[in-house]
């Protein structure tokens, strides 16, 4: 595992407690997992993806990610509708591994764009991360 001076951090993400990031992209927001979130499950062998249309609230559990050591839940950061996934994650997973920003999980449609207060900027997920 990496140190966490090691790991990378992106600019103009939010975080999550639980390891997500949140980036704007005009109306909707992209979804995914921390570098740090990646590199504690090691190498990732399958994502279970939402379906599109599907709505859920800020928290709850919208798909797993399972790697050689565990099976981890994904929860919404923000609440919204899912309006995309990324179906390359379907066959090749391990795409999460090798880049776990460019890669993302889910594209929504938030439902309250002021939820996005709640999440962390970098600096405050380092300082969650050195707690």
């Amino acid at each position: 595992m990496k140190e966490l001076s090691e790991l990378n951090f992106r600019e103009g993400l939010r975080y999550t407690d639980d390891h997500e990031w949140v980036s704007e992209s005009g109306a909707t927001l992209k979804i995914g997992v921390s570098d740090y979130a990646q590199d504690q499950m090691g190498d990732i062998v399958y994502v279970e993806l939402p379906e599109v249309g599907a709505t859920f609230e800020k928290g709850e559990e919208f798909g797993t990610l399972e790697s050689v050591k565990a099976v981890s839940e994904l929860y919404m950061p923000i609440g919204g509708e899912i309006v995309a996934v990324n179906e390359d994650l379907a066959d090749a997973p391990e795409l999460i591994n090798e880049d776990s920003y460019t890669h993302w999980i889910i594209e929504i449609k938030p439902a309250d764009m002021d939820e996005l207060e709640d999440l962390h900027s970098v600096a405050s997920y380092r300082d969650l991360l050195k707690g």
